[in-house]
């Protein structure tokens, strides 16, 4: 692996955007130390394929930030400039049509941002923790316990286009304000809003009654043609294994009420995804699944990109 930084010469009275320091682990992942946020960071394999890795807006005075993908490459360009500080900070997606920027806030709970629409994933604990982040344009309920559903939030964060795609069982939770935005979707539905599909995947318990078949939902949304998954709570079911063409998937792995580590690197090492960021992970004794564990069960002999980030 050679690592190489890049940077344009900044403007007239312009403080540089900068990378403080950058090594790689001995697992061949890249980090790297940055300040001066607002910046994006941009990555490449070659100096004429640049992509938008990641965004940080003012959270800290410097930014540690890990590159998982970089285990998989050669050569790896990097280079930071300045950016709005209106943006949203997180993760790119390189799309067909523009950059999905992923956010992750809380447990189950992640917002999107896709060109001039927003889209927020479980949303609960009503306004606070999507403070300065836009109004929602699609908002995805899996189902109606309390740590994926919030009725008080959804009024919360939603914008005046808003529409909302939740299972038949959440209805009677809805206000009938929230009723006439909804698209109610079982299991194997899908429903077009504000340019994305919205196919909705069964989740639930093989080995417990805590999610029953045909109640809650996970989702494969396709935005610029790239299916991005939510897994919602569920165990390792069929439906989920046999998923193919997953960009990105967000996998949960919990007990007793989804899934054990194990069966979670086994499912996604059936699935396959480009991507995958393990979430909803406090277990219910308060403890957290072994993420580590997780990534070693998944292995790097399928090319799939484990990513770790801050969700507690």
């Amino acid at each position: 692996m050679v690592i190489l930084l890049v940077g344009p010469a900044p403007a007239p009275g312009q403080t540089p955007s900068r990378f403080n320091s950058i090594g790689m682990l001995t697992n061949r992942e890249v980090w790297f130390n940055v300040s001066n946020a607002p910046i994006r960071v941009d990555a490449a394999t070659s100096l004429g394929n640049w992509q938008p890795l990641v965004t940080f807006t003012p959270a800290a005075s410097s930014i540690t930030f890990t590159d998982t993908a970089a285990a998989y490459l050669d050569l790896r360009f990097y280079r930071a400039e300045s950016v709005n500080a209106t943006n949203l900070s997180g993760d790119h997606l390189v799309t067909d049509d523009g950059d999905v920027v992923i956010h992750p806030v809380n447990h189950a709970s992640l917002v999107l941002r896709w060109k001039d629409k927003t889209i927020y994933n479980d949303a609960v604990n009503g306004s606070a923790p999507y403070t300065g982040m836009p109004r929602a344009d699609l908002v995805l309920v899996s189902h109606a316990h309390s740590d994926h559903f919030s009725s008080s939030t959804i009024d919360a964060i939603r914008g005046p286009n808003a529409v909302l795609v939740a299972p038949p069982a959440i209805s009677n939770s809805l206000s009938t304000a929230q009723r006439a935005i909804a698209i109610f979707l079982t299991n194997g539905g899908s429903a077009t809003a504000h340019g994305m599909t919205i196919d909705a995947v069964p989740a639930y318990n093989l080995t417990t009654s805590n999610h029953p078949k045909g109640v809650g939902n996970g989702y494969v949304v396709t935005i610029g043609g790239r299916r991005i998954y939510f897994s919602g709570d569920t165990e390792d079911v069929p439906e989920i294994r046999a998923l193919r063409d997953i960009d990105v998937a967000f996998l949960c792995m919990n007990i007793p009420f989804t899934m054990s580590v194990d069966k979670a690197a086994s499912t996604v090492r059936d699935m396959r995804p480009k991507v995958v960021y393990p979430y909803h992970y406090r277990n219910g004794d308060q403890t957290f699944a072994d993420l580590n564990d997780f990534k070693r069960r998944v292995g790097r002999d399928l090319g799939i990109e484990v990513r770790f980030r801050k969700w507690y």
